[in-house]
């Protein structure tokens, strides 16, 4: 019976264009992958300040693993709670302007872990409909009562307040939104934070580091409490919630998946005080990404594609997924890597490709991505039949 099912899903994935088959990437050298031995310029990392392959981020590690180990070796409630994890944690927590920080060993694990901690039957929780998957898992384990707000229309959500005025409220949203690309409007929900005294609770995984002054992201001053993650614009892996001193007291008491699991070992808290120096000083690698983000973002725009974004997280709308599919294996045949975003990363008929900047890229990237986009766009291998 399971197996069954198992095939039968498997074959309407592949039917509607769904399937996924992720490449096997052998090496990567800045924004160059090399796939089957042959090297792809590619459009398809979260690396945006471009320092995962640095030498410099190398030899951070190196150093920390030879003083740390490789493991903590226990979940963080018994013996895998490091001084330098703490040190660590409330370096990032005064940096980025909060009482404390608590880190995860993934985003998902953050997001799901918090959310479905704080939130509990009976609450109120406005959420954005384009909320990362691990903010939705985890409102939905919360068992809170959930109310969606059209994607990015504060409007809409002031409209959804008035109806709830009165009664505790949280609001879930994000400062810059993984497959859209656009910003919040921190201004707008500041405003509404005021009126209506709801907690806040922004996703800035795609912001931190690579957006604001010192990377220190958008929402600092309406975020009741903010996620992040070291595996975009930090070069590395894991997570972080910012958040009050009692929050994380709260949590580290009830949130299950921080409780019962290997913490994150203490070379990565030794790695993450190191990396935080990095993007201090990283403002000429900020500077640089939103400046060959604009000129991409302009080019497609320019050549008559829509494109959409408002930093380095752009789109352009195919719709069909199969299409979708298709022109991406034309870029690719092409020696340019970047993935269709298709449903349920995306609503259904609404794919896109979902291109991710870098700090790396420069004209000439843009020059090649776009003179290839048209070419595939204007062949054949990309139309039905």
């Amino acid at each position: 019976m399971f197996d069954q099912r198992i095939r039968d899903r498997l074959n309407l994935q592949r039917k509607t264009g769904l399937y996924r088959q992720p490449p096997e990437i052998e090496s990567r050298a800045g924004k160059v992958v090399y796939l089957g031995g042959k090297p792809y310029l590619s459009f398809a990392s979260n690396d945006y300040l471009g320092i995962a392959d640095s030498p410099a981020l190398k030899e951070i590690l190196i150093r920390n693993v030879e003083r740390f180990g490789t493991s903590s070796s226990s979940s963080r409630l018994v013996t895998g709670n490091f001084r330098l994890i703490r040190e660590a944690e409330e370096a990032y927590a005064r940096y980025f302007g909060y009482e404390a920080a608590l880190f995860y060993p993934s985003g998902f694990q953050a997001n799901l872990g918090l959310l479905s901690t704080l939130f509990e039957p009976g609450d109120r929780v406005l959420v954005d409909q384009h909320i990362h998957a691990s903010s939705v898992e985890g409102m939905a384990l919360s068992g809170a009562d959930v109310i969606s707000f059209r994607h990015g229309n504060l409007d809409h959500l002031e409209k959804k307040l008035k109806k709830i005025s009165g009664k505790q409220a949280g609001v879930v949203t994000e400062s810059l939104f993984s497959m859209d690309g656009d910003l919040l409007d921190v201004e707008r929900l500041a405003h509404l934070k005021k009126c209506y005294g709801f907690l806040s609770v922004v996703d800035e995984a795609h912001a931190f580091a690579a957006i604001g002054s010192g990377g220190k992201g958008l929402a600092g001053g309406v975020a009741d409490i903010a996620v992040g993650t070291f595996g975009k614009a930090f070069g590395f892996f894991g997570a972080f919630v910012l958040l009050p001193e009692r929050a994380k007291e709260y949590l580290i008491n009830f949130s299950a998946p921080l409780m019962f699991t290997t913490t994150l070992p203490p070379f990565h808290a030794g790695a993450a005080l190191d990396i935080l120096e990095i993007v201090r000083k990283a403002e000429p690698e900020r500077e640089k990404l939103a400046a060959v983000s604009r000129t991409m973002k302009e080019a497609l725009i320019q050549e008559g594609f829509r494109a959409f974004g408002d930093a380095h997280i752009l789109g352009v709308e195919i719709g069909n997924e199969d299409l979708a599919v298709r022109v991406s294996l034309g870029l690719k045949d092409r020696g340019i890597l970047v993935f269709p975003a298709r449903y349920p990363t995306v609503a259904l008929h609404h794919a896109i490709l979902r291109i991710g900047m870098t700090a790396l890229h420069d004209r000439d990237d843009v020059s090649v991505f776009i003179r290839s986009l048209k070419e595939v766009m204007e062949n054949k291998e990309t139309c039905h039949g």
